[in-house]
Order: structure tokens, then C-alpha cells, then sequence
């Protein structure tokens, strides 16, 4: 782990990191979110009755929009081009509410766990937007980093 923070140079000023020096590798990171919501809500989402539409297939393609435009929310991020983005909704009856997971990769010469995260906010976001008509109260909980793979860092993995 560095011991500074890398977006500071050493008069702390704000900086993009450096990458020019790096090798291009393959980078892959998966990110996951979950919304709960009431029951009734995740059957309203799951019927597909909706108001606004199929609230996954939406939130799926909202959250591959939101990976590719990282650069353009997050300010210190390198601008990617990235070689594929995924993202899965799943109902979880159990929550109630939807597990989302978002996959992005690159051949770069830094990492994607910020396309990864943004992708499963952003759908977990779209989520809330399409369905807050029906339940206000649902929140979006444990946005996380579960993996990531490549680079000078190694992988990292999530403990259980």
C-alpha cells in the first residue's frame, strides 16, 4: 500500500496521477450494490408494472452508460477505453430488493475499479429512480469493490 495518498503531489496540490511510465496490461474489477426496498416493491419491479418501464433492463443499460463516462464524474480518473462492461440484476427475496454487480475490463495502464463502482451505483440510482414513486424508503446499501485484477498492486479479492 503507498503511505501518501496518490492525488496530492508533494506540496498537496491536486493531481492526476502519472501513468506514462506504466506497462499496458489486462485490468478487470467487479463492483456490487444492493437496493432494498418493501416487498411489494420488488413484485411491482419483477411484474413489470412498473410506470417507468422494465426497471432492470434500464438500470442494466444505465449502469454501462454511467462505466463509460467515469472520467467525465470522477475528476483525478484517466479517461479508459474499456474492452467490456457487464451488469447483472438479481431480485434477492430475501433482502427484499435487487443485488446488482457490474464488470468492467481494460487493456490499460491503470485500473477500472472506478468503472466498475460507478456502473453499480449508477444502476443502483436508476433502480431507486424508477421505482421511488412506489417506496421512497429503499436505500441503496454496501456499494463495494468485491475484485479486481492486474497492475503493479496485484489482485485483490474481497474477504467472504
Amino acid at each position: 500500500m503507498e503511505s501518501r495518498l496518490t492525488h496530492f503531489d508533494e506540496t498537496g496540490r491536486a493531481r492526476m496521477v502519472d501513468v506514462s511510465a506504466k506497462s499496458v496490461t489486462p485490468r478487470e474489477a467487479v463492483a456490487e450494490a444492493r437496493v432494498r426496498m418493501q416487498a411489494s416493491t420488488l413484485t411491482l419491479a419483477l411484474s413489470g408494472g412498473a410506470a417507468k418501464g422494465d426497471v432492470r433492463v434500464v438500470a442494466e443499460i444505465a449502469g454501462i452508460m454511467a462505466a463509460k463516462r467515469t472520467a467525465d464524474l470522477i475528476p483525478m480518473c484517466h479517461p479508459l477505453p474499456l474492452t467490456h462492461v457487464a451488469v447483472a440484476i438479481d431480485p434477492d427475496p430475501d433482502l427484499p430488493g435487487f443485488q446488482v454487480r457490474a464488470l468492467a475490463r481494460t487493456d490499460g495502464k491503470t485500473g477500472v475499479e472506478m468503472e466498475a463502482l460507478t456502473a453499480a451505483s449508477i444502476a443502483a440510482l436508476t433502480i431507486y429512480d424508477m421505482l421511488k414513486s412506489a417506496d421512497r424508503g429503499m436505500s441503496i446499501e454496501d456499494v463495494r469493490l468485491v475484485q479486481k485484477s492486474g497492475g503493479a498492486s496485484g489482485d485483490y479479492e474481497r474477504p467472504a
